[in-house]
């Protein structure tokens, strides 16, 4: 039993509108907290407007006035929307982390002591090696790993699947969640997490993004937008010398509201908040990032490697075919088929019956007569049925041709012919044999997801290469390969193998991305740029993996390299929104603050602002709003489409470019008119 593709909506995963009243009301409170000097100086843009808006308060005090208090009030309403926009991004998993931390306070464990007698203790109090005991109804208290027993578990509070999962010791199964459930058996689990470092503490410091550290292109952006910031610094003090020089006359709050108006104050106030939203897109598609650098890198991938069973093929051999040999009929094998497959409950021997029901109607199947399956054995690498004297066998092209001359039959001359040609496609061939006569071939396929190679083809243009990982003989893998539409393959994979492809990527200069489940697979997970572990896997694949997908659906890995992609288009497209929005609030306030002392700039007030007051004031309320109409695409994030760079590159300046020109011009030169009509200015 594994857990289903599909998120329930009671996980950890469950989305929250966006304008959901109670993380409206915590965003509003803690955009408040965050006006405290020690937080905002970690957003060198913000904390400028923040003492700007101090000094702007200073004059406005000194010299009342409606255009001063006017400026001040939105000033500091700029800095309000922009935690405003944190907060929101930080508020929506809020909820569920008060949820996770309450599951994790109220828990209790049966600690095994090293006499075999048990105590109860708190969970918060166990350590890495404690042994504890778990029946069912106890709640597992820590992560850990079952060294004793098998037991049926429910994992619905932290990946919100309810579909319970099997665990039990050894294997690549035996890894336990601290807050999970176990519904049947018992089991002892021995504690590998130590204190205040378990995967439920992690998920509550991701989804609260108290414990986010910047990534690196985080870090270099906030860099460039502090540079930008000190560039116009002098440039706005060198206005008061020219400004005496000419003549004209500019205040304190005109020269912080032109300082606030052209440093990049709308990503300013919006980049931490689309970093937290990214990661927070990964936890509602049950994906724990361990690191944002993890999410950025997804957004660069340039190699995916990809299992081919559970990712790009359903995960087990269906029957597609039935073909016929020594002059017998479909029919013939279908029918003899159905009576072998009867008793065999594996998704091979299911679909078997499935097919001949609804290739030749071969329905509702009774067995009254005196019979005996015969269950499959790895020694005679068969199974079928003795039922009424006949001795009905389907297996292995060569056991079963063994079991036929063995009891005295001959094998029909067409019949390693039709196996090859089987084999040759990429499928695995079934013979069927009625006592010592061969009937035909069943051909068992792997059945290729549908909608995979649209997948792979949007990958495709993104510029990224998808490769193929299977233990299945070259010929296998090709087959199924040139069906599916991947770029290239490893066939007969092993551990050394998985690791030699990704360094020759990485060597190349690319970033690669894969997922994994076993300890064999830790070693390719720690290599890889992303490596996503699968939550029903070992503890060691999940410690060397950078993320860890809940819903161990290995198809995931594609989801989580689009949300890396959107991630950092976000972030692209408003910071040039950001930049190009300035230039219309230099034909804004520029103008008006010298056009009385020289009246050539008139011409460049193409917005024909009523008046210099009224200018500066449209500025401010613009730059302050624009961050707040911006708040649903930072936290959604940019429409992400499947193109190459180029593309990407194009749309972005045409759409966030243009339009970050266009419209200030539009809505600065609104609210003017407005200002007017209500006779502000």
């Amino acid at each position: 039993m594994s857990v289903a593709e599909s998120t329930a909506p009671h996980g950890v995963a469950q989305a929250r509108s966006l304008f959901d009243p109670e993380i409206l009301r915590e965003a509003l409170t803690g955009a408040m907290r965050k006006l405290d000097p020690r937080v905002q100086v970690r957003n060198p843009v913000m904390f400028v407007v923040l003492v700007g808006t101090v000094v702007s308060l200073i004059e406005a005090i000194a010299h009342p006035g409606v255009f001063t208090w006017s400026i001040t009030v939105w000033l500091f309403l700029t800095v309000v929307f922009a935690n405003f926009a944190e907060a929101m991004a930080e508020g929506r998993g809020k909820a569920q982390a008060d949820t996770l931390r309450k599951m994790r306070s109220e828990t209790e464990a049966r600690r095994r002591r090293p006499d075999g007698t048990e105590e109860r203790v708190a969970a918060a109090d166990l350590a890495a090696g404690d042994l504890v005991v778990c029946e069912p109804g106890d709640v597992i208290p820590s992560d850990g790993e079952i060294t004793e027993g098998i037991a049926s578990v429910d994992e619905s509070a932290i990946t919100g699947e309810s579909a319970p999962v099997i665990r039990e010791s050894g294997g690549d199964r035996s890894a336990v969640t601290g807050g999970t459930r176990v519904l049947s058996d018992r089991i002892v689990v021995r504690i590998t997490a130590e204190r205040g470092h378990t995967f439920l503490d992690r998920m509550i410091a991701l989804v609260e993004g108290a414990d986010r550290q910047k990534t690196p292109n985080e870090v270099a952006l906030t860099i460039l937008l502090s540079v930008l910031t000190i560039v116009f610094l002098p440039v706005v003090v060198t206005l008061v010398p020219f400004a005496r020089f000419s003549g004209a006359t500019v205040s304190v709050v005109v020269l912080v509201a032109l300082l606030v108006c052209l440093i990049p104050t709308t990503i300013g106030a919006l980049l931490s908040a689309i970093g937290i939203a990214g990661m927070d897109r990964l936890v509602q598609r049950n994906v724990l990032a361990m690191s944002g650098r993890a999410v950025e890198a997804a957004g660069d991938v340039q190699t995916l490697l990809l299992d081919k069973t559970g990712t790009i093929t359903l995960g087990n051999r269906m029957a597609s075919d039935f073909y016929p040999v020594g002059g017998h009929s479909e029919v013939d094998v279908a029918d003899v088929a159905q009576l072998a497959s009867l008793a065999d409950e594996t998704p091979e021997g299911r679909s078997i019956v499935v097919l001949a029901k609804e290739r030749f109607d071969l329905r509702e199947r009774t067995l009254d007569q005196p019979h005996e399956f015969v269950p499959f054995s790895a020694t005679t690498r068969m199974s079928g049925l003795d039922v009424d004297g006949r001795r009905i066998r389907k297996g292995a092209a060569d056991a079963l041709k063994r079991w036929v001359v063995d009891e005295g039959g001959t094998v029909p001359a067409d019949l390693d012919e039709i196996v090859e040609r089987v084999a040759r496609v990429g499928s695995t061939p079934l013979v069927v044999a009625d006592g010592t006569d061969v009937l035909g071939v069943i051909e068992l396929k792997d059945v290729v997801k549908a909608g995979i190679r649209e997948k792979f083809d949007q990958m495709r243009r993104l510029g990224i290469r998808t490769v193929m990982i299977t233990g299945d003989n070259p010929l296998t893998a090709a087959a199924i390969a040139q069906e599916a539409g991947v770029d290239d393959f490893l066939a007969e994979a092993t551990p050394e193998a998985k690791m030699a492809l990704i360094r020759q990527e990485q060597a190349g200069g690319k970033l690669v991305a894969m997922t994994g489940d076993g300890t064999n697979d830790a070693p390719a997970l720690a290599q890889a740029d992303v490596g996503v572990a699968m939550n029903t896997g070992t503890m060691a694949a999940k410690e060397a993996g950078n993320m860890v997908d809940l819903d161990s659906n290995p198809t995931k890995l594609i989801e989580v390299v689009e949300i890396g992609k959107q991630l950092l288009i976000t972030r692209g497209s408003l910071t040039t929104f950001s930049i190009a929005n300035d230039v219309a609030k230099y034909f804004a306030i520029i103008p008006a603050m010298f056009y009385a002392a020289y009246p050539q700039l008139k011409a460049l007030n193409v917005m024909r602002l009523h008046s210099p007051q009224s200018a500066i004031l449209s500025a401010v309320i613009f730059n302050a709003l624009v961050i707040v109409a911006l708040i649903p695409l930072a936290l959604r994030g940019v429409r992400f489409h499947a193109a190459n760079s180029a593309a990407i590159l194009r749309r972005n300046v045409l759409i966030y470019g243009v339009g970050g020109v266009i419209a200030p011009f539009v809505f600065i030169k609104l609210i003017d008119l407005i200002l007017v009509a209500l006779h502000a200015y």
